[in-house]
């Protein structure tokens, strides 16, 4: 049996008093947030920025695909390793820098979705900000079509113009959908009386002033081309940039996320007001993408919501652009 020294147990001693005298190490706090989302690429000679709004969280029922069962999406969503029984739908508007003009496309939730979502969605004025951008260099946004989600962010908190030195360019068929009281009259469908309810919401007498719309197969600004995309809702449309040999099509709506709705184009999602028009636009869409390899920009893809196609068998496999530290 060992017994230890005077000397070793006064040392061990002095070495117990100068660790217990050394100061306590706190935990770091955490974050509890996000990063802001926001990511640059280049289309040529433009500059275009993802600026995330933030996500939906949308129960999937018996009625989400009208065409396909629940046990059959939640089947799709199992495959991918995604949570069941909810959907769950990024937002992510786009702004382009074309050297002259800063350009909005579509414009999120706003803050009455930051509200209501308690900051689930809502984000683009708080990532504008963080991205360096001020909303009052905003020279233009251009809008795909009225549903809530892509023109709702054209309020700001105090229900003034969020982007109060922009024009707003609408596509010509949309607009006209939406302020034609007859179509109105027309309509059985709940969902799109809503929406005419909160087109006259948002479209107050200070965006109107400010409106103008443009028509498709013509360019909308400089570098931007309107292309005809109907079915999701009466003037849907869609956007080619271009600079120099360089596009990207941006496509709104075409498809929601596509991990549903691209690998499975015959879905008919429950928001699709023609939904056996907005399949045919799917399909005439993802083929040419496919086959001319050009890339895709989805308001409804994941951040940062650029990518390319892939025709595979009936459906489309999205191929999400991978993160890149350099423009």
């Amino acid at each position: 049996m060992s017994v230890l020294s005077r000397r070793e147990v006064l040392t061990g001693a002095a070495i117990m008093a100068v660790v217990s005298s050394a100061p306590s190490l706190a935990a770091a706090p955490k974050a509890g947030k996000q990063a802001p989302g926001f990511y640059r690429y280049l289309v040529g000679d433009l500059e275009l920025t993802t600026v995330n709004d933030g996500v939906s969280r949308m129960p999937i029922t018996d009625s989400f695909v009208l065409n396909a069962s629940k046990d059959r999406v939640n089947a799709a969503l199992d495959a991918l390793f995604m949570e069941r029984d909810f959907y769950a739908g990024p937002y992510n508007p786009l702004l382009i820098n074309t050297g002259k003009k800063l350009v909005l496309i579509d414009t999120g939730t706003g803050p009455a979705g930051l509200a209501a979502s308690k900051g689930l969605n809502g984000l683009l004025l708080q990532n504008l900000a963080a991205a360096g951008v001020d909303r009052n260099d905003i020279d233009a946004v251009v809008l795909t079509h009225y549903h809530g989600d892509h023109i709702n962010g054209l309020l700001g908190p105090d229900g003034a113009p969020a982007f109060p030195n922009a024009e707003v360019l609408a596509p010509a068929p949309e607009h006209n959908f939406w302020t034609d009281e007859g179509e109105l009259s027309r309509t059985k469908n709940p969902r799109v009386v809503a929406g005419f309810e909160n087109v006259r919401k948002v479209l107050t007498p200070d965006i109107r002033k400010r409106l103008r719309t443009y028509e498709w197969d013509k360019e909308v600004l400089p570098g931007i081309t309107a292309v005809a995309t109907p079915g999701h809702t009466p003037g849907h449309t869609s956007l080619i940039a271009a600079s120099g040999k360089d596009t990207i099509y941006i496509q709104g709506d075409v498809t929601h996320a596509p991990f549903l709705f691209a690998r499975h184009p015959e879905w008919h999602f429950f928001l699709d007001i023609d939904p056996v028009a907005a399949e045919a636009t799917r399909r005439k869409v993802y083929d040419m993408l496919a086959a001319d390899r050009m890339r895709v920009q989805g308001f409804h893809y994941p951040f940062p919501a650029q990518g390319h196609v892939e025709k595979r068998g009936n459906g489309y496999v999205e191929h999400i652009v991978g993160w890149n530290p350099r423009l």
